[in-house]
């Protein structure tokens, strides 16, 4: 009977590994830049679990969360504000100019921010890893790249 709980146990560990390597394909570098990406991803999506998918509502509790954790200036209301200004809290907004997601990030620039923040090859309209980027920014150089800052 130890032996199936056991085996069960291994079975799931394993599954449950390659899930995830599979859902963070770009985790599988093998630099230390990677490895730092792939805690910064991962922390990301556990301390603000929000499922931005469902609208608005998740997306600016997500936006909360993130303005908590990095502790950026004007606080919360400070990021709401400027995620309403800019997109109205919509992932897939574009503006022609070439801004795009829920905090209007360069297309020209996302990868490599996105990169540098611990989003690696992911999209501008993914709104965890636009917040998220915005956030850090915000965190790092203040307010002052958005327009509606």
């Amino acid at each position: 009977m130890k032996t199936r709980i056991r085996l069960r146990v291994h079975i799931v560990a394993a599954l449950t590994i390659a899930a995830a390597l599979t859902t963070f394909p770009a985790l599988h570098r093998p630099s230390a830049q990677a490895s730092e990406s792939r805690r910064t991803s991962t922390v990301s999506s556990i301390l603000c679990p929000y499922r931005w998918k469902e609208g608005a509502w998740q997306v600016k509790h997500l936006i909360r969360c993130a303005a908590r954790r990095w502790h950026v200036a004007g606080g919360p209301d400070k990021a709401l504000s400027v995620a309403r200004c800019e997109s109205h809290f919509h992932p897939r907004s574009y503006n022609p100019a070439g801004y795009a997601g829920v905090f209007q990030q360069a297309t020209r620039y996302w990868p490599d921010r996105s990169d540098r923040y611990g989003f690696p090859n992911w999209s501008v309209y993914n709104g965890r890893a636009n917040v998220m980027v915005s956030i850090k920014m915000a965190h790092r150089f203040g307010w002052g790249g958005w327009s509606c800052a």
